[in-house]
């Protein structure tokens, strides 16, 4: 008897509709047949997902089997089929007597004793089964959390063989999951760390304030012990929280890696990622024969942190101009290409020279800092020089400014730009080009200031706009929330000049 059963498989981050067609025969010689690109993973499954079914109870009587899987052009290689193909023995065995499986997409690995264990990839299955017009999904109960989050659809979450077949037979009633105050809500916790606990670096401060208002790559360089790592970990605490269409993007990308820390519906925080200058280019940007994401993905809205970049290949940090500038990264194999979202805020610290001093050799500081290329320097919007922090600052009793107060100055200018964009997603950062002619337009005097610069400094038409978007930050950073927008004048000019401390003439 024909038999078909609806799963998934994963693209990089995407699901995809998986059809499993199981024909079972019970006369000719006993023989497999497993057709549509099974990898190992699956091919290995067969004897494992046989003698799950046999230790649930249920005594097949077959010969020959025929297991078919749809689309035949894409590998499957994933453990999440065996439940799906199990189903549809049983469906081909009569042990399930109804159409029901059909209404729904069906994943989990198969232990030998029936169980079944989570898989990877449950929210983007999920959010196949709602655009299928599926009535739901059936996954292992360890999964059913981060599913829940989709609306529209049954979660519905087992724990064994035994208990899918006796739903979908009607024997058992499972309760669709339903998310318990854990649905979406914005983190009132506060951070651990604050940058009050930083003493001096105001200057530095600032800049960072800026950054995060407009969402803007940054770099620090300073000697060792000046605060470049402790002032770079507090970030997140001062930027605005996912939204939740950000919030479901980012938690795609855990999900699909299996990363979902336990207990979580969806990730509600910037995740800040931190990468040692000893990680390989497929770490940092994704790849391998079946292309998974990599740090660039998983610090999607919010937060990639390099220290010592000198440090890293020069060849792996310019993987990272393309998803600087797109805000994705593409991965190509003769089979095809896959995207990753990469939309990430990189913050980077250096030391001036390779022996980490104050750089006073400017022939040193020079040859540390050619490691470094400049269409990628280009692609970064404030260089600020952390310095050291003199000994009355370090022993004094003034508080430096707190991540409250930084927070509150990086909300208004983010309510600045919801208000003038109008989509929730873009910053100035990410100004396309028309819009920064819109809303960057410089006076004559600023004009001005701009050639002066361009000509002393060699800027490039890249740090050009650069500058403009920083300047337009700066002066959002002034305006009334309710009020037009500030225009940007001489002194928010000047002060994003500065921060491009890495410039030189080529």
């Amino acid at each position: 008897m024909l038999a078909r059963v609806f799963s998934h498989i994963l693209v990089g981050i995407d699901a995809v509709e998986c059809e499993i067609e199981v024909d079972l025969e019970k006369t000719g010689m006993q023989k497999v047949i497993l057709t549509g690109l099974p990898q190992t993973a699956v091919k290995e499954s067969i004897d494992r997902v046989l003698q799950s079914i046999s230790h649930s109870g249920y005594p097949l009587d077959w010969r020959r089997l025929l297991i078919n899987l749809a689309p035949a052009e894409l590998k499957k290689d994933a453990a999440s089929l065996d439940l799906s193909i199990a189903i549809g023995l049983l469906r081909s065995s009569k042990f399930i007597g109804n159409e029901r499986a059909r209404d729904y997409l069906i994943a989990g690995e198969l232990a030998l004793d029936g169980r079944v264990r989570p898989i990877r990839g449950g929210l983007a299955m999920a959010m196949l089964a709602r655009a299928r017009g599926k009535s739901g999904v059936i996954v292992p109960r360890e999964n059913a959390r981060e599913c829940a989050v989709v609306d529209g659809i049954d979660v519905i979450g087992v724990t064994s063989l035994t208990q899918a077949v006796s739903f979908l037979n009607g024997s058992l009633d499972i309760d669709p999951y339903v998310l318990d105050g854990e649905n979406y809500a914005l983190s009132q916790i506060e951070s651990e760390v604050d940058f009050a606990d930083v003493r001096g670096q105001e200057a530095v401060k600032r800049a960072i304030t800026i950054a995060a208002a407009g969402s803007h790559n940054l770099a620090m360089i300073g000697p060792p012990g000046t605060g470049k790592t402790m002032l770079a970990i507090r970030m997140a605490g001062i930027l605005p929280p996912l939204s939740r269409e950000e919030s479901l993007e980012t938690t795609r990308v855990y999900s699909a890696l299996g990363i979902l820390p336990e207990g979580v519906a969806l990730l509600d925080r910037r995740p800040v990622r931190s990468v040692h200058h000893s990680a390989t280019a497929q770490a940092l940007v994704g790849g391998g024969a079946n292309p998974r994401p990599g740090e660039v993905s998983l610090a999607h809205h919010g937060i990639l942190f390099l220290d010592e970049l000198p440090e890293f290949e020069r060849r792996t940090l310019d993987m990272l101009r393309q998803p600087m500038e797109s805000g994705e990264i593409v991965i190509s194999r003769a089979a095809g290409s896959v995207k990753f979202p990469a939309r990430f805020m990189l913050v980077a610290a250096m030391n001036p020279t390779r022996r980490g001093d104050n750089g006073n050799d400017p022939r040193a500081r020079q040859k540390y800092l050619d490691r470094l290329s400049g269409p990628l320097l280009d692609r970064i919007d404030i260089h600020i020089e952390v310095p050291s922090v003199p000994i009355h600052e370090l022993t004094g009793k003034k508080p430096g400014t707190a991540s409250q107060t930084m927070r509150a100055s990086v909300s208004r200018a983010r309510s600045r730009q919801q208000k003038r964009f109008g989509d929730g997603r873009t910053v100035n950062a990410r100004m396309s080009s028309k819009l920064l002619q819109q809303h960057a337009e410089l006076s004559p005097g600023c004009l001005q200031l701009m050639k002066q610069a361009m000509s002393e400094l060699g800027l490039s038409a890249r740090a050009y706009d650069k500058v403009r978007r920083v300047a337009r930050t700066i002066a959002d950073l002034e305006s009334d929330v309710s009020g037009e927008d500030r225009p940007i004048d001489e002194s928010h000019l000047a002060e994003a000049i500065q921060y491009r401390l890495l410039d030189r003439k080529v």
